[in-house]
């Protein structure tokens, strides 16, 4: 009742109506920005170096992921194959902005390893189905390239799965140079575009720290290039914003990848003006899967 009287006050119905006004103006905001990112992405889209039907950029799409990262990994999946339907996701969130949320919805089965506390909780909150099930494992811990291995040894994350994801900024590439013993069919890694395709860069380990944010993090993509060469993977793509690099195993490619598989081939810079958030869904029906 007091609310209801309230309301009728005129400085609060004028509070009230300039703050709907607000809103909507602010999302006709974030309408007009995805807007123009879309047609920033069609446009370089559209640019030659494009055009070879190999090409994974051609095949991005977001539902989950940050980027394009879901459809790139539906179309190499598309030509490789699919096993055992296996992820592990190292550093997501809360899991509703990641590589392997939709494969999750698609009937997938795997780990989420997250350094946040809150993260961990708030997965666990929308994901109850699938945990309860047996289909998603969270794991709550900071990863270190000492002592990956052995966690997940602990957890026991098969050696060959179909899907890896690691992203967790600063120390990426070192904590992929430790994963040496097992060997998923595919590897999304996230690298930093702002180094040159032709350098062989990256941060020095610091087991402790975090990203600060600045240009400091991970490694350029030739560094990840030659890693995933002496791991036994070949870098096949990366996605147009500069954020993650797509590797098959090796005796996986044959002919169904553009080559070279060379940074200077697939680089992509860091394109800030296109990082646009999915959609989310909180509320999705995670206990559902597709028909097979």
């Amino acid at each position: 009742m007091l609310k209801l009287v309230l309301r009728k006050l005129p400085m609060v119905r004028q509070f009230l109506d300039a703050n709907k006004n607000l809103k909507l103006l602010l999302n006709e905001c974030v309408t007009s920005k995805r807007i123009q990112q879309e047609k920033a992405v069609e446009q370089l889209k559209a640019n030659s170096r494009y055009d070879d039907s190999r090409c994974l950029v051609r095949h991005e799409v977001q539902f989950f992921s940050q980027n394009g990262e879901d459809g790139i990994i539906a179309e190499i999946f598309r030509r490789i194959g699919i096993t055992d339907q296996i992820f592990l996701e190292i550093g997501l969130g809360n899991g509703l902005e990641s590589n392997t949320a939709l494969l999750l919805q698609q009937g997938w089965s795997g780990w989420w390893v997250e350094a946040s506390e809150h993260g961990c909780r708030e997965a666990k909150e929308i994901f109850a189905g699938p945990l309860s099930s047996g289909r998603l494992h969270v794991i709550q811990d900071f990863v270190k390239a000492e002592t990956v291995e052995a966690l997940l040894q602990k957890h026991k994350v098969p050696q060959e799965f179909d899907l890896l994801s690691l992203d967790i900024d600063l120390n990426t590439y070192h904590a992929w140079a430790a994963l040496s013993n097992f060997r998923p069919r595919v590897a999304v890694i996230e690298y930093n575009g702002l180094v040159p395709p032709s350098m062989d860069y990256k941060v020095p380990y610091a087991p402790n720290d975090q990203w600060d944010g600045s240009g400091q993090l991970g490694a350029g993509l030739k560094s990840c290039e030659l890693l995933g060469n002496r791991l036994g993977y070949r870098l096949v793509g990366c996605e147009l914003t500069g954020v993650n690099a797509f590797f098959v195993r090796e005796d996986l490619v044959d002919d169904h990848f553009l080559a070279p598989f060379t940074a200077e081939r697939h680089f992509e810079p860091l394109r800030l003006h296109l990082l646009r958030n999915p959609p989310y869904f909180r509320k999705f029906n995670w206990d559902s899967t597709s028909s097979k």
